[in-house]
């Protein structure tokens, strides 16, 4: 209780804020709509009103605010219609035996989800493949690391679009293995970090020990680098999954795909549905929850296996 309190406190004080910006980021819209209903609006012409603050529009037509909570399609729209619209595109589908529909964000979470999965294996293979490498060799240090650190340097948007044209090129067919791509792009660097530090983790003296009892590099590896940079390891999976499942709606978004979280994103921008991609925005929040809370758990099984402290 005493941890949940904080996120509780965080939580409404967000929701707070997000209701009270509802209002002035709506006034425009519902003083269109009520001008349109033959209200009395001041200024009149919505080309007139685009010259006035929304602050003064608020105080100028104070009775129509409130028309900026119930608009169908809002610039922002209220956390409970995006509540409505979720429930709406998951529980609701899901009792309707219809969560596999193509308008369910179960089916497209699900899509989501596999790519992401496949990615941050691809990239936390990787990554661990990497670190050895870099721990064990200076060769390798000199020269993975800094090509390592650079490759961070490009933006994600503009790597996408070149990784699904050279996919496409090579003969690459579907969309999966390229938003895999993207994806491990995202969580290789930092699963590299990680291990790279949590490998070195154990003190020299430890290391001296084990030689003093004849252990083989393997077996110093196994049993002392690698117990010792589980905490480490863990931690940079929390974070890598989390920017693969970035990585994957990312790479969703100019493949022109119409499944997946991105290509809902994409579709209600593109439609002028705001709700549709506030839902989809949560139903990735939620689902990166899931996966954290997932690797959390297995941290706990882990560390408690080792004897390392939870």
């Amino acid at each position: 209780m005493r941890n949940l309190l904080p996120i509780l406190t965080v939580l409404v004080a967000l929701m707070l804020i997000w209701q009270l910006a509802v209002a002035p980021m709506n006034i425009r819209g519902a003083l269109d709509i009520a001008e349109r209903g033959g209200a009395e609006i001041v200024p009149e012409g919505s080309v007139d009103r685009r010259s006035v603050s929304v602050w003064r529009l608020m105080a100028q037509n104070s009775d129509h605010v409130s028309m900026g909570y119930d608009l169908d399609r809002p610039r922002l729209p209220t956390p409970t219609q995006v509540g409505q619209e979720l429930w709406k595109t998951t529980g609701a589908m899901a009792i309707k035996g219809r969560a596999w529909s193509k308008r369910s964000l179960i089916y497209h979470s699900w899509i989501t989800l596999q790519s992401t999965l496949w990615g941050f294996f691809l990239g936390t293979s990787l990554g661990i493949i990497g670190a050895v490498a870099i721990v064990y060799s200076r060769t390798a240090q000199l020269s993975l690391m800094p090509w390592a650190i650079i490759s961070q340097t490009i933006p994600i948007v503009a790597l996408a679009p070149m990784i699904i044209v050279v996919s496409s090129q090579v003969g690459v067919e579907g969309r999966g293995l390229p938003k895999a791509i993207i994806s491990a792009y995202l969580c290789f660097f930092p699963v590299l970090v990680s291990m790279v530090k949590g490998l070195r983790a154990p003190e020299i003296s430890q290391l001296d020990l084990l030689k003093t009892y004849d252990a083989s590099g393997l077996q110093s590896f196994l049993k002392l680098r690698l117990p010792a940079s589980l905490p480490f390891l863990f931690t940079s999976l929390k974070v890598g999954i989390a920017a693969a499942l970035v990585g994957t709606i990312v790479g969703e978004l100019p493949t022109g795909a119409i499944s997946g979280l991105g290509a809902r994103i994409l579709i209600g921008d593109q439609f002028g549905t705001p709700l549709a991609i506030w839902s989809a925005l949560f139903a990735a929040a939620i689902l990166a929850g899931l996966l954290v809370t997932l690797l959390d758990l297995v941290q706990r099984v882990a560390l408690r296996h080792t004897g390392a402290p939870t």
